[in-house]
């Protein structure tokens, strides 16, 4: 019905705070000159998110297409044709909706550990290097 809709607005949400994140980052690197080279930036990393839930809520809205649960006409959702309906469209995005938008934010923390994981060993390599070990 829409539960895709959950995830484009989380997808908004986020999108519009690696913007913010990565203009700070920017404003930071400029005032001080210091870049870490085995750093990701945490907006880089709010990208990935972004993409996630963007992506996901893409494929879980064609696939609304295909069933002709949205239709080029308003009110777009065929759902919102009916009050009864509604409701249990209004269900489906409070229940399905968050939890696919709360299972792919599970996944981009999962993505942040493995992240966290590497720039440490990136680190430690460089490090070893420089004191020629």
């Amino acid at each position: 019905m829409a539960c895709f809709l959950v995830s484009a607005a989380e997808a908004a949400v986020v999108t519009v705070t690696a913007k913010i994140i990565e203009k700070k980052e920017k404003k930071e690197i400029a005032h001080t000159g210091v870049v870490e080279a085995h750093k990701i930036p945490f907006s880089r990393k709010l990208r990935w998110l972004s993409n996630l839930q963007w992506g996901g809520s893409a494929l879980l809205a064609f696939e609304h297409l295909w069933h002709g649960e949205i239709v080029p006409w308003a009110p777009f959702l065929t759902e919102m044709s009916d009050k009864a309906a509604t409701g249990e469209m209004l269900h489906e995005m409070a229940t399905v909706g968050v939890c696919m938008a709360a299972l792919t934010t599970a996944v981009w923390l999962g993505m942040l550990a493995v992240s966290a994981i590497l720039e440490k060993r990136a680190r430690a390599e460089a490090l070893a290097s420089e004191s020629g070990v």
